[in-house]
């Protein structure tokens, strides 16, 4: 088992719909369903999932956008800045999108901060580590460690703010401090610019960013490159495509093995592969070979999910999707996740956060009231994220856990929910 980190809170502000702070808190509530789920790491209970849920256009997709803004940046600041290519310079700095519907939101910085927890040295610390960034760049960042014995006291690494001019590094080694102060840019993080220094504090913070999966399957574009996208060393080695294999066989035992070739493209200078099913004739040793691209749409994706899922299963980390449900059986999704939650196969303590459409997975046996959560958008066009574990009703009642959470959600007793109005597609004059 590798080192073990965890989230177990991310925030936001400004982006995107989102114009005010969102807290997605994967810390464990005192509830008492699915306890052996929990995850204890230092003083932190922690949980392996969150499912969100909300009608189209609500912001669910945001709060995946948000966090893989986070990761680009961290992973990519180090490149950002410097007139040496100025052109490239203003072609790789991505901007956030802040919330555009009110004058003052259109011009303040977006926020982005998450809270971890690592196994550092044998040591459970706490890493509290954000940055907010607007359209000239970095505007503050600061990170901060809590030690499992410091009962709760973070102590400040670094801070940064543009306006004030203040950079105080004096939880960084003083040897970095001067290489540090001579290569930070505007648009450059002080963890990326570190982790590239070498500054070993920094490179662990980066370093955890370099675990997290994201995958949109509500997006087409991102959706084919990632059916073509294969495990390491699937092309190769023979144990790799074996471990697909065992993968499929917990839904799909038709498929045996996996034929594999390298093809030159036309002019000679690349190579793609040829990716073939092998199935079993029935009532015969005899086998067939089918094209991948040939298999339902079903198979399709989670051949795409397998090099994310292998990864943040190997390693630890957060595996981000976007529409789980799409192109999957309610019980294949069920089943996925049940896989997800046991422990004897999710070894790192790797988490999921998904958003999905299908209500069917709102249900008291398969998740706890904590790990559900709901955005919704009002007529100002601004999303909220809310958890059902703090979900009051209209008599100031919290959700029990014996509800009947599907039935009450497509009720509207939660809220997150379309809408509906006729549909004017044709009218009479």
């Amino acid at each position: 088992m590798g080192v073990l980190i965890m989230l177990i809170q991310f925030n936001f502000k400004n982006f995107r719909s989102f114009r005010d702070d969102v807290t997605l808190d994967l810390s464990a509530t005192k509830i008492s369903e699915f306890n052996d789920r929990v995850i204890e790491l230092g003083n932190e209970k922690i949980l392996p999932v969150a499912a969100i849920f909300g009608a189209n256009a609500s912001g669910k997709s945001n709060v995946q956008e948000a966090f893989k803004y986070m990761v680009y940046y961290v992973l990519r600041s180090f490149a950002f800045g410097g007139d040496a290519d100025e052109k490239k310079t203003k072609s790789e700095f991505m901007q956030p999108t802040p919330f555009l519907f009110d004058h003052k939101s259109k011009v303040a910085p977006s926020t982005f901060e998450v809270y971890f927890i690592g196994d550092e040295s044998d040591k459970y610390r706490q890493y509290n580590y954000g940055f907010s960034v607007d359209s000239k760049g970095v505007c503050e960042e600061w990170l901060n460690i809590c030690a499992k014995s410091a009962r709760g006291k973070f102590k400040s690494i670094f801070y940064r703010n543009r306006e004030t001019g203040e950079l105080d590094l004096s939880g960084l080694p003083k040897k970095s401090h001067d290489n540090l102060q001579t290569s930070l840019e505007n648009e450059t993080l002080i963890v990326s610019l570190g982790a590239k220094l070498k500054v070993e504090k920094l490179k662990f913070i980066r370093d955890w960013f370099l675990k997290h999966e994201t995958a949109n399957f509500g997006d087409p574009f991102e959706n084919l490159f990632l059916s073509r996208y294969v495990p390491d060393g699937f092309s190769d080695d023979e144990e790799v495509r074996k471990k697909v294999v065992n993968y499929f066989s917990s839904f799909d035992d038709s498929i045996i093995g996996f034929n594999v070739e390298k093809l030159k493209d036309d002019d000679g200078d690349d190579e793609h592969l040829k990716i073939n099913t092998v199935h079993k004739v029935i009532d015969s040793d005899e086998t067939v070979t089918l094209p991948l691209n040939e298999e339902s749409a079903g198979t399709l994706k989670m051949f795409a999910l397998y090099p994310a899922l292998q990864e943040v299963m190997e390693t630890g980390g957060v595996l981000f999707v976007d529409e789980l449900n799409s192109r999957l059986h309610p019980l294949l999704m069920r089943s996925f996740l049940i896989n997800f939650l046991n422990p004897l196969i999710n070894k790192n303590h790797a988490q999921i956060i998904f958003t999905s459409h299908d209500s069917w997975t709102l249900s008291n046996n398969l998740l706890r009231r904590d790990e559900i959560w709901f955005t919704e958008k009002d007529n100002n066009g601004i999303s909220t994220l809310y958890s059902l574990a703090d979900f009051v009703d209209e008599e100031g009642q919290k959700i029990r856990k014996d509800e009947n959470y599907e039935k009450n959600y497509l009720l509207g007793k939660y809220g997150a929910i379309p809408e509906l109005k006729p549909m004017m597609v044709m009218e009479d004059d």
